[in-house]
């Protein structure tokens, strides 16, 4: 265990499965402590949660919010507190993400993407600034290589991606020197789940484009987390891409 950050506490939002999960275990080999949030996938967070404990006792912890409700952000804030009577880092990593083509796209297809993309990660960004009550803290988060190049057919998710990436450079200024705000851009890590238009072909086409000439792991995304949240003190306001090069090719 790393003894500089044991007793620390991180918020992993959407921290039940995927990326999310891989980020909360990453965070608590370090020795923090984890809050994971949830939405839909409580049985995937309980899982996760027994097991973390299992590992070490009463360090993780669930609590379940749906991010649209304007009470999310100080809900999940108190459950961190409550569970561990502080908070450290928050990593706003849930995230919709489904195509919306110009022709069909809906005001309840706007809502969906930009309140969990954009606008719960910056209420629950002030929630988390405001109870750390003056001591350090680090905001970590997930944006998207589509927030910088943007996406067909995925226009409304692509600028919620574009408005996370000015949020985390705007509160880096506006929360500093207390806190720290980074985000990290993936390139192909996972395969969106259900997502029948990731056929072998498109994902072919999207591989010859990554110089690095293979799919990126949840473990990267992961690890370059831990690095912005625990190592990088004199980081913030960065975006660091983790997209085997991709971006090069865009």
């Amino acid at each position: 265990m790393n003894d500089h950050q044991e007793h620390r506490v991180a918020i992993v939002t959407g921290g039940a499965k995927r990326i999310g999960a891989v980020i909360a275990e990453n965070l608590h080999s370090r020795g923090l402590n984890v809050l994971i949030h949830c939405r839909a996938s409580r049985a995937e967070a309980d899982a996760l949660v027994a097991r973390l404990n299992k590992s070490r006792a009463d360090s993780a912890a669930v609590t379940e919010a749906d991010l649209r409700d304007d009470a999310a952000p100080d809900a999940i804030v108190g459950a961190a507190l409550s569970a561990f009577d502080r908070v450290d880092v928050l990593v706003n990593n849930a995230s919709a993400f489904y195509p919306t083509p110009v022709t069909d796209a809906s005001h309840p297809d706007w809502h969906a993407l930009i309140d969990s993309n954009q606008r719960a990660p910056f209420w629950l960004s002030l929630a988390f600034a405001k109870a750390l009550g003056g001591n350090a803290g680090s905001i970590v988060n997930l944006v998207d290589i589509h927030g910088i190049v943007p996406l067909a057919d995925h226009a409304i998710y692509s600028q919620a991606k574009a408005g996370l990436i000015m949020q985390t450079r705007a509160l880096a200024k506006d929360l500093a020197p207390e806190v720290r705000v980074n985000g990290v851009a993936p390139g192909s890590i996972l395969w969106p789940e259900g997502d029948a238009a990731n056929s072998e072909e498109s994902m072919r086409d999207i591989m010859a484009r990554v110089p690095l000439k293979r799919q990126g792991r949840p473990e990267d995304i992961a690890g370059a987390v831990a690095f912005l949240a625990l190592d990088a003190p004199y980081i913030t306001g960065q975006i660091l891409a983790v997209d085997g090069g991709r971006l090069l090719n865009m």
